[in-house]
């Protein structure tokens, strides 16, 4: 079955979304299943404003529909609700295809925060947008929940993983051993509410390691604070492995691929009670919960680091394909389409036959 996703993330983005399909790309042909995209460098594309490292896709229904006609897939997967993803859905609904959505940030609460837009507008528009699909997979439990009394329909689960043959314990200390060491690791931009960690009074030291458009201002304005850049690869992993504590303030992340890598260096974590971190943190245990970040902080210090890797050895890379395949079928049982060519599909709706000729 060859699937083609629809993404408005991709790379050079470092995100939970663009890391989630490359290793959803790689795992899933063992399964029996080929991922194809269709993503911004395919279309002409302009700087997003205030996130300038952001292509966005210029639209063109025409270039949309020559990219996914020569695809030929099997079944088309929505992965956001930007450009590209509103080209894809436009392209099924014109011909009358099934296809799937995501559901990967929560933009009604970014919105409202940073640009005073109402949540409930909003919500709105995106339950438009994914109830028009045959599923919206999501990844937490706590989610599933909230999307469900929002009045989004067909809701399904879909978790992620971990290599935790990559991300593990390790005995480097390449931030020092003056002290404890409380990390961030992610994008260094405004909705991932970074100050709320940087502004906490914790013992030893603070550490930032990412890149993104609030770097410099946070530099400026917490001096104390390490600020590491990006790092990849190994080098990552082994500052994952240096701290003591990973530190995840976002309010409005669905999931934290991250807080998982971080599990795995045998870190536990800290957060706030929100979806996402209540429904992979085992509070007291793997990581600590708490309304104040500096008392889960504080708290989640004086737990276990074997305790947070064996929470995250829960989650495997495997299991995420083998779920995100399984969403797609019972998708399609559901609107009556078995997996079939789209392109035998589509002829099929126009009411031509594309048997072969005797």
């Amino acid at each position: 079955m060859k699937i083609l996703v629809a993404t408005d993330a991709w790379f050079p983005q470092v995100n939970g979304v663009v890391a989630t399909y490359q290793r959803l790309a790689a795992e899933i042909p063992a399964l029996g299943a080929e991922l194809v995209f269709l993503k911004p460098d395919d279309f002409r594309t302009v700087a997003m404003p205030r996130y300038r490292e952001i292509a966005l896709a210029l639209p063109s229904a025409r270039r949309c529909a020559m990219v996914i006609d020569a695809a030929a897939p099997d079944h088309i997967h929505i992965a956001t609700e930007g450009p590209v993803g509103w080209l894809a859905r436009s392209y099924c609904r014109r011909r009358g295809l099934p296809f799937t959505t995501s559901f990967h940030t929560r933009f009604p609460e970014y919105a409202a925060e940073h640009f005073g837009f109402p949540r409930g507008i909003v919500y709105a528009g995106m339950r438009q947008f994914h109830n028009a699909g045959a599923g919206v997979m999501v990844a937490t439990e706590s989610l599933r929940s909230d999307l469900g009394a929002r009045g989004f329909r067909n809701v399904m689960p879909w978790t992620r993983g971990v290599d935790t043959e990559f991300f593990k314990p390790r005995g480097d200390r390449v931030f020092g051993s003056e002290g404890p060491v409380f990390l961030y690791v992610g994008r260094v931009s405004r909705e991932k509410n970074i100050e709320a960690f940087l502004a906490t009074d914790l013992p030893g030291i603070k550490a930032v390691v990412g890149d993104g458009p609030h770097l410099r201002t946070l530099a400026e304005r917490f001096p104390g604070v390490r600020f590491t850049g990006r790092r990849t690869g190994e080098d990552l992993a082994r500052h994952f492995a240096s701290a003591d504590v990973f530190v995840f303030p976002s309010r409005t992340d669905t999931f934290g691929l991250v807080i998982l890598e971080a599990m795995a260096s045998g870190l536990p974590v800290a957060a706030y009670p929100v979806t996402g971190p209540i429904d992979l943190i085992e509070d007291g245990v793997s990581g600590a919960v708490d309304e104040d970040l500096s008392l889960a902080a504080r708290r989640a210090l004086t737990l276990s680091r074997d305790d947070a890797r064996r929470r995250a050895l829960a989650f495997t890379w495997r299991a995420t394909a083998e779920m995100f395949l399984k969403n797609i079928r019972q998708a399609r049982a559901a609107a009556g389409v078995p997996v079939a060519s789209l392109v035998e599909a589509d002829a099929s709706a126009r009411g031509l036959s594309l048997a072969p000729r005797k």
